[in-house]
């Protein structure tokens, strides 16, 4: 009588340390890119922007939501802060004219926020210096590595999450 093998369970260990292995390699691109500049001058305009960097998370956030002014409270949610510093936040845009408030219609106790146009416009130029950085990074690797990376980034697509990222940054580069 053969004896079959039985399939053979993932190591809880090795899982361990592919997702180990994974963080610290995606830590050491975002440390990479995040000083990467060659020439797009990302970080100089948000420097000259004078914005901190919760004000571009919440203009960026923003910017991707193509609905109907949202109440502050939902923008705290997606940014993972809390109401009193999104209102800060919001606060400060709103007097650059980059953020408008108006009062909810149905309750006037809750404040809806949008981005405005010089705010859309703001984030586009964010975005293109960030791209054009982004650009030079990927002209600097060699072929081979471009096509792992790409095929890496659409293995990604079937995630939910990054799917509308993605969708969110082609969408901004359509306008």
């Amino acid at each position: 009588m053969q004896m079959t093998k039985a399939p053979r369970r993932p190591d809880r260990t090795s899982e361990a340390a592919d997702r180990r292995r994974i963080a610290e390699g995606l830590m050491a691109l975002f440390r990479h890119l995040w000083t990467y500049d060659r020439g797009g001058g990302f970080l100089q305009a948000i420097e000259e922007s004078r914005l901190t960097l919760t004000q571009v998370k919440a203009l960026v956030a923003l910017d991707a939501d193509q609905g109907a002014p949202s109440p502050i409270r939902e923008l705290a949610e997606e940014l993972g802060i809390t109401p009193p510093t999104a209102t800060r936040a919001v606060d400060a845009l709103v007097e650059r004219d980059l953020v408008s408030r108006t009062e909810d219609p149905e309750d006037r106790r809750v404040r809806r926020i949008a981005i405005t146009e010089a705010g859309h416009r703001l984030v586009g130029e964010l975005a293109s210096r960030r791209a054009a950085e982004l650009e030079a990074f990927a002209d600097g690797l060699g072929a081979g590595q471009r096509r792992k990376l790409l095929a890496a980034l659409e293995a990604l697509l079937a995630n939910e999450d990054f799917a509308a990222a993605h969708e969110a940054v082609r969408r901004s580069a359509r306008r």
